[in-house]
């Protein structure tokens, strides 16, 4: 079997669909078809199930799935180790990091990895929860950093650590950020809020720890974008609900004054997701270690 024919094969499997799996490998449709067609014939038996709305596994194909990944993991390791006969880990690695990160993560983060490994190379973005989890399963992010993930059978999640929310008001003629009275979980749901779509973790947060009071937050208007919210909040449009880093690093701080929340504090949790259905290697691994202890440290000195 041809290693191309099962890298093709897996991805079209993952992804359950020619189309996406086109797009993603940069192959032209009739191209990837006609390799993943080859397989089958050298198989002499059906791998796929086509439908109008992509592919579906057969028996076979499920069984070549597994050890699809399992071949092309082996493949990956073998790299890694002839890599380190030459001096350092060689490869490409793939990196989420949510909106109030990035801008302070990314940075040390990048200075970490070429640090440790000059010959690889790193791409980081940035997203929200829930397509950064789609972009995991689908292989296009090999980890994420995820704020209060739902459990999915084919995502790992680790524990990193928990921020806690602020109420963030506008004080635009304060000369710093300064924390003002701490406001309750029951006054929050009274105060205009501008949140995130309904996709957002920090808005299913807030949703959630209100519906136990039997609340619902007075949503006024909606951005998918924490830099835009913080606008927003600064020109008195509403408030907000954000980390203390998230206002420090997007955010012209002297606009601003945080409340803590109480009764109860709200804290949320960041997690490490990869995927669970593909193995980490050598190079993820330490691409792991590197973001545990740059979490560490920016967490230490995120809060007050």
């Amino acid at each position: 079997m041809d290693l191309k024919q099962i890298h093709y094969f897996v991805r079209v499997a993952e992804l359950g669909s020619f189309t996406r799996a086109a797009i993603d490998l940069d192959i032209a449709q009739p191209a990837l078809s006609r390799q993943v067609r080859l397989l089958e014939v050298e198989l002499r038996q059906p791998l796929l199930i086509r439908n109008g709305r992509g592919v579906t596994l057969t028996d076979a194909g499920q069984r070549l799935l597994e050890h699809g990944r399992g071949i092309l993991y082996q493949v990956e390791r073998a790299r890694e180790d002839l890599s380190m006969l030459r001096g350092g880990l060689t490869g490409r690695i793939a990196v989420g990091l949510p909106p109030s990160l990035s801008k302070t993560m990314a940075v040390p983060l990048v200075r970490a990895f070429k640090e440790i490994m000059p010959e690889a190379t790193l791409a980081v973005s940035e997203g929200l929860s829930t397509a950064m989890v789609d972009a995991v399963i689908a292989g296009r992010l090999d980890i994420a950093l995820l704020y209060n993930p739902t459990p999915l059978p084919d995502i790992d999640l680790s524990p990193l650590g928990e921020q806690a929310l602020f109420l963030v008001k506008s004080a635009a003629l304060q000369a710093d950020l300064t924390t003002g009275n701490p406001v309750t979980l029951a006054r929050l749901a009274d105060t205009p809020l501008i949140t995130p779509s309904p996709h957002n973790a920090i808005r299913r947060f807030i949703e959630s720890e209100l519906a136990n009071i039997k609340r619902r937050p007075n949503i006024v208007l909606e951005i998918d974008s924490i830099g835009a919210i913080l606008d927003l909040v600064a020109d008195g449009a509403g408030s907000a609900v954000l980390s203390r880093n998230a206002v420090n690093s997007l955010g012209a701080s002297h606009c601003f004054t945080i409340h803590p929340i109480v009764e109860p504090e709200l804290h949320i949790k960041l997690f490490l997701a990869t995927s669970a259905r593909r193995p980490a290697t050598q190079m993820q691994n330490t691409m792991m270690r590197l973001i545990e202890q740059e979490v560490t440290r920016h967490f230490r000195y995120a809060e007050p």
